[in-house]
């Protein structure tokens, strides 16, 4: 894994703590375990090659949900880790800023195109917007004056007054958004870039090349991205739910250090011990291996907060 710690792999938890698949809460992610109800998909998404109708059906649903600026565009792939991947070479610099800790598949992207990272104030800088996993919300001026700025915004439809998404239209900014976590489907693959028409947007499409995301993605994201009022529901039980584990893990010792309304960071004695504490009962955490004490947390299913509770006792 080239030190790429991640969430999920429930499998490897299962191989030491044993349980049914199905036995096991995944709060390791932060993605939405409430996802958007799938809809109607017509049989030719399966059958056929993504045709142009839906795929620019896809870019303007995106375009209107995220108020996207006229002078950007916007293109589409099979999930934002395959953008990000395709990153480095896209924007051919020679060093760039990437703050930390945060998600950590940009500084492999880099290093894996031979790019060392700097904190050169002359060089472009990735910040991930809120932060994973801290939740730290980048303002324009602690993000500086650099010649180009990459702003994941992977969890920021949880909080759309604070994108930075209108700075697409300047020719020295790419944001990007991830479908599966808000609307909770990473499965679908979807991921999006947005930024002004220009060498770095050409070397995007053309390494992501034809028909990159499926005919089934395209329904289903057409789909989420044109319902407002699920999204404005779902960011309200969002902030519910949230505030109720922050109680829950608070009244077991924890103490909130920061996250989102789909992850929650908190700092405890042992989070080894904890994290071990919770597979067995079979709750699956996250724990990083620059900190001894953070504990990243997920939000339970509605119908999950039990087995949570059970295994905190």
């Amino acid at each position: 894994m080239t030190g790429r710690d991640h969430g999920g792999g429930v499998d490897a938890a299962r191989a030491i703590h044993g349980g049914r698949r199905e036995d096991w809460l995944d709060l390791s992610t932060g993605i939405n375990p409430v996802p958007y109800p799938l809809p109607p998909i017509p049989p030719h998404a399966w059958t056929a090659l993504p045709d142009r109708a839906a795929q620019a059906g896809l870019l303007a649903a995106a375009r209107s949900f995220w108020d996207i600026p006229d002078d950007a565009e916007v293109i589409a792939a099979p999930g934002l880790s395959a953008i990000i991947a395709r990153i480095a070479p896209a924007l051919g610099a020679r060093s760039v800023h990437v703050p930390g800790p945060t998600y950590n598949e940009y500084a492999a992207s880099f290093a894996q195109a031979g790019v060392p990272l700097t904190d050169a104030g002359s060089a472009p800088g990735v910040f991930v917007h809120p932060n994973n996993p801290d939740g730290r919300l980048w303002t324009a001026e602690a993000m500086g004056t650099r010649p180009f700025a990459v702003i994941d915004e992977s969890f920021c439809d949880t909080l759309p007054d604070h994108s930075h998404v209108a700075r697409a239209a300047r020719p020295d900014t790419l944001v990007l958004k991830s479908f599966g976590k808000f609307w909770g489907l990473a499965g679908v693959r979807l991921g999006f870039a947005i930024l002004r028409p220009g060498p770095v947007a050409a070397a995007l499409r053309d390494a992501l090349g034809p028909w990159a995301v499926s005919g089934p993605a395209l329904a289903i994201g057409t789909a989420a991205l044109s319902d407002r009022d699920w999204a404005v529901t779902t960011r309200e039980r969002l902030t519910t739910d949230a505030r109720r584990l922050d109680e829950l893990m608070q009244g077991r010792g924890a103490r909130v250090v920061g996250g989102t309304t789909l992850f929650r960071l908190y700092e405890v004695d042992d989070a080894q011990a904890w994290h071990d504490r919770l597979a067995r009962g079979r709750v699956l955490s996250r724990i990083f291996p620059y900190s001894a004490t953070w504990l990243r947390l997920g939000l339970p299913a509605p119908d999950r907060w039990s087995q949570l509770e059970a295994a905190l006792a």
